[in-house]
């Protein structure tokens, strides 16, 4: 294979298609990424440099303190002058940090960003930011160098409004940004030399892409048809061999599996509580019970007693509507109610239908900070959520039912019949 080196041992760009070079910078010691990630392997920050006819392309820079590395691989295939075009497919900062030094060194450059682009252009690199002469550009528009055309594709909110992927039509090659990528740093560069990566690119995808199923799916119908003989990430491994299985794999990551087990049409509704002395499970059952009367509903029950809560974000991602139970203990709700709501980030649950329920002994605020929450994350709560005083009357159960019902109802468009009472109200 062309260029498999240990690319930490020296300073020169690796060619790895036809005038087609890395120029990125190696970060093996990095542990955590943006808070959010862990990175067992560290990470690249993946910089590209095309050479043509009329002159060179560099796509994406590196981390501001990784300057140095990318600009002498750069130097040691071009001269700064020869630069003609820099395309920024993401301007999040480890991929910005060496464009300010890169266009004073380079000043006749033109800079190409996606129509979205720009706001973030000059606030992430301000005050030079709003120095920079940029041209924007969408899915189609392309810019020539000679005997190789860049065409770009717009892929918004992965995972930024302004992301967009860059694709090489001469040699098939994708710069893709963050999609498709992953924090795995190895030396070896290229994914059938690396060490095995799949857990790294998996969970690159469940924290940073599957908020936005809905856009890596739209990104995927512009992807897909094109000739795909290389993929190079902005993070991870060099995709050249069988670079399609990545883009399947996307499109399997981001597909519904739950249609397989209920109806197209048909709804999910999952019911998660906890309970202290059975009263709060006895409101789920009778919950579970009367939303099941609704045709078209598909009712689940899990009590969180029983395991650990990560394994339910799968299923909250697909469900239609979410009802947390929890009994108030000191003023608050259980523990493993507030562990699989803090989990959730990673989901959208904008179009999801939320409620909540819960007995309590003395103040019954569980009920109110579990709506809150939900409120928070953008869900909509169609009815009030219940609140029963210790063990509840068969009365305050038929309730219950109604409360099932109504969320059901709502779940499938039904107009309602009557409001839910709060019986902690009327105490």
């Amino acid at each position: 294979m062309k260029n498999d080196v240990d690319v930490s041992s020296h300073t020169n760009a690796v060619e790895f298609d036809d005038g087609v070079y890395w120029i990125g910078a190696l970060d093996p010691s990095l542990r955590t990424f943006d808070i959010i990630l862990t990175t067992a392997n560290g990470t690249t920050y993946n910089s590209f440099l095309i050479r043509g006819s009329e002159g060179v392309a560099i796509v994406d820079t590196v981390k501001e303190n990784f300057s140095d590395e990318f600009f002498a691989r750069l130097e040691s295939v071009a001269d700064y002058s020869e630069i003609k075009v820099i395309i920024l497919n993401h301007l999040e900062p480890d991929h910005t940090g060496a464009l300010p030094e890169l266009m004073r060194r380079a000043p006749q450059a033109k800079l190409y960003i996606s129509q979205r682009a720009t706001s973030m252009l000059k606030a992430l690199l301000k005050p030079a930011g709003g120095q920079f002469e940029y041209t924007t550009v969408k899915t189609d528009d392309s810019v020539s160098l000679g005997d190789r055309t860049l065409r770009f594709l717009h892929t918004p909110f992965l995972h930024w409004p302004d992301t967009q992927c860059t694709y090489l039509e001469e040699l098939g090659v994708l710069f893709s940004g963050d999609i498709f990528g992953c924090h795995y740093c190895d030396k070896r560069l290229y994914n059938d030399r690396v060490g095995d990566f799949r857990f790294s690119f998996d969970y690159y995808y469940a924290h940073i892409m599957r908020p936005f199923k809905k856009h890596v799916m739209d990104a995927l119908k512009l992807i897909e048809p094109l000739t795909l003989k290389k993929i190079a990430p902005t993070h991870g491994p060099i995709l050249r061999e069988r670079p399609r299985r990545y883009v399947t794999h996307y499109r399997e990551l981001s597909t519904s599996s739950l249609s397989g087990e209920v109806g197209v049409t048909d709804k999910s509704l999952i019911v998660f509580y906890m309970s202290s002395y059975g009263n709060t499970a006895k409101m789920a059952e009778e919950i579970s019970e009367g939303a099941s009367i609704v045709d078209g509903v598909r009712v689940s029950l899990y009590d969180l007693e029983g395991g650990e809560t990560d394994p339910f974000v799968d299923l909250i991602e697909e469900a239609d509507a979410l009802l947390f139970g929890s009994p108030t203990i000191n003023g608050d709700a259980v523990k493993p109610v507030w562990d699989l709501l803090s989990s959730l980030a990673v989901v959208n649950l904008k179009t999801k239908i939320g409620g909540a329920f819960g007995s309590y002994g003395w103040s019954g605020e569980a009920v109110r900070m579990i709506e809150d929450r939900m409120r928070g994350l953008k869900m909509k709560i169609p009815h009030e959520g219940i609140r029963v005083k210790l063990i509840p009357t068969d009365e305050e159960l038929e309730q219950c039912r109604d409360f099932g019902r109504s969320i059901a109802e709502s779940l499938v468009g039904k107009p309602q019949k009557k409001a839910v009472i709060d019986f902690a109200d009327l105490a």
